[in-house]
């Protein structure tokens, strides 16, 4: 199955006699807050239109836990995302289709969180969005309850000690911007830098300037070039978000991988854990 639709496909598949169930995760990542401007608010773009019969879905209250030791976007809790997807119409045999605002960060989160407890139809609208050149509503659906009942461990999470000896063993790549995996900028965790052994790899040099993935083959050559061939791959990023769109990244390429949930939030915030700085790995 593919990790991702098109807009032109999607429409097709809507239209079709088994039409998935829609989940708009409009989300950023705001420094809004530290220079008193507001945070942006998916929800009110949500409600100013979106995809017909789509369901909003609040990445930082339902696709998270509450900020703690467990990083910025902890793993929910598995019981309530399970409620969530059900009050949003996702059943196990029900195809689900998730798009966000275009970065595809929202929406990846989304789309792992649903493979990782053991959901086998999920796919991302690639570029978000923005790609989408039909009508949009804003009627808000009430949708049928679901039957999605999570079973997490479908696909591999790491931990951080899972995190440091696949560093050394296989390939960790580090989804972040390359200035903060590097330490010469940190504009919200407690230190800079990365995990010693983690390989730079910003997602954003997965997409091309509409958002949308690169081709799988592209894709492929970029892993393998930084040495995701014949070994394990992890992915980690500043809270489990970007990862997981490198981690969709990935899937595109044909190559699976781990993530790190906690990522460098979680890593950064414990004093013992070692933190490594410049362009080199190590």
């Amino acid at each position: 199955m593919n990790a991702i639709i098109s807009a032109s496909e999607l429409a097709d598949e809507l239209a079709g006699a088994r039409p998935p169930v829609l989940l708009d995760v409009r989300w950023q990542l705001s420094l809004a807050k530290a220079a008193g401007a507001a945070a942006f608010d998916g929800r009110a773009e949500y409600e100013a239109g979106h995809l017909p019969g789509a369901v909003f879905v609040d990445l930082d209250a339902e696709l998270a836990g509450p900020p703690g030791a467990g990083g910025r976007h902890p793993l929910p809790d598995v019981a309530a995302f399970g409620a969530v997807m059900r009050r949003a119409g996702v059943s196990a045999g029900t195809p689900v289709v998730v798009y966000d605002g275009g970065q595809g960060w929202a929406a990846a989160r989304a789309w792992w969180l649903l493979r990782w407890t053991g959901h086998q139809d999920v796919r991302v609208l690639d570029g978000g969005l923005a790609t989408w050149t039909g009508a949009l509503s804003t009627d808000v659906p009430a949708p049928a309850e679901g039957d999605f009942a999570p079973q997490p461990g479908a696909v591999d999470l790491l931990d951080a000690d899972g995190a440091a000896a696949l560093a050394r063993s296989g390939l960790l790549l580090d989804a972040r911007a390359g200035e903060r995996y590097r330490g010469e900028v940190e504009p919200i965790d407690r230190v800079g830098g990365h995990i010693p052994g983690a390989v730079s790899a910003p997602t954003t040099e997965n997409v091309g300037p509409d958002g949308r993935f690169l081709a799988p083959e592209v894709l492929a050559d970029r892993f393998k070039a930084l040495g995701a061939s014949g070994t394990e791959v992890g992915v980690y990023c500043g809270s489990g978000v970007s990862g997981a769109h490198e981690v969709l990244a990935l899937a595109v390429a044909g190559i699976p991988a781990a993530l790190y949930a906690g990522s460098w939030s979680q890593w950064s915030s414990d004093e013992s854990r070692p933190v490594a700085t410049g362009p080199d790995p190590q």
